[in-house]
């Protein structure tokens, strides 16, 4: 039996100090950074997606980051499969793979061996039928719609997230099981992942997060968020789609002051951290949690266990 690759794997909500730590990790492990987030992938977004800075990294090599342009579409699948050659390009190289990120899909696929539910469930005639009758009950009664056929998907989807919630039914509507069901099949571990989760108190999180927005505004969000605008021409693509940056449409044609777009950044900021915790609370049995807000000194700790690990010795 070939012994599974072993590799590091940082997740958790926005705000907790993974970017930190991954570099911590790097440089007291000899690692190299695979990013896990979804909007970070994109080029020219760098203060609303908090995207590691080149002081930051001190050196260390990231990989998966400014690959894509705001235009296109970049898929967990398409994680997946990059990722992937980018642990195997680490470690041929002597070198430890550190995935970190907060997009829980995307790093599920990663370490597990299934295909995304939907890859081969396309049913187009049913999804245009789906996206005329959001334009007559709205986001919320179609996110219904996918709670009663599955609560599971419903609890991981925004409302608002309309084409995923469309997607969602129409995969369930081609194939005859949830969208959920794909992923609920117990899925063999590709790799042998340490996989670390940073949390906090939530209010503590919560002003950590609000804070975190305002900094974002000092550091130019809106001119970063103008630049995504034009960019796009009014394109319904990932990138606008961002928190953030969707925010903003709304300010930018006139239908919302500054102030309450700034509000609604944190806002959904704070929904999102706390729907980051559900799911890998939920979905990753075999986490390792940890609070380096409130008790940064267990860094220290964090490392030990990473390199007894590393050794085999958990």
């Amino acid at each position: 039996m070939v012994d599974k690759q072993k590799i590091i794997v940082i997740v958790g909500p926005t705000g907790v100090g993974k970017t930190a730590l991954s570099i911590e990790l790097a440089q007291q492990l000899n690692g190299e950074i695979i990013n896990g987030d979804s909007m970070q992938v994109y080029k020219t977004l760098d203060i609303g997606t908090a995207k590691v800075t080149s002081e930051e990294a001190r050196g260390i090599p990231h990989y998966l980051l400014d690959i894509c342009d705001v235009k296109e579409e970049y898929t967990a699948s398409d994680f997946k499969q990059m990722a992937r050659e980018a642990i195997q390009d680490i470690a041929s190289r002597g070198k430890i793979p550190i995935i970190v990120g907060g997009t829980g899909l995307y790093i599920e696929g990663l370490l597990f061996d299934f295909h995304f539910s939907g890859e081969d469930s396309n049913d187009p005639v049913y999804r245009l039928e789906k996206e005329k009758e959001l334009e007559e009950i709205g986001c919320q009664a179609m996110w219904e719609q996918l709670k009663a056929v599955d609560p599971v998907s419903a609890e991981t989807i925004h409302p608002n997230n309309t084409r995923r919630v469309i997607r969602a039914l129409e995969v369930t509507h081609a194939s005859g099981k949830p969208f959920s069901a794909n992923d609920q099949q117990q899925k063999e571990a590709i790799f042998d992942a340490y996989i670390i989760g940073l949390s906090t108190d939530r209010a503590v999180l919560y002003e950590r997060i609000d804070t975190r927005v305002e900094m974002m505004m000092q550091n130019g969000l809106e001119e970063e968020a103008r630049q995504l605008y034009d960019a796009v021409k009014g394109l319904d693509v990932q990138s606008i789609r961002g928190i953030g940056y969707k925010e903003w449409v709304d300010y930018f044609v006139g239908q919302l002051s500054k102030e309450a777009t700034i509000q609604k950044i944190q806002q959904n900021s704070r929904r999102y951290a706390k729907r980051q915790l559900t799911w890998f609370r939920n979905r990753f049995e075999a986490v390792h949690w940890y609070d380096l807000v409130e008790n940064p000194n267990t860094i220290a700790q964090v490392v030990l266990d990473c390199q007894q690990f590393l050794l085999g010795s958990e």
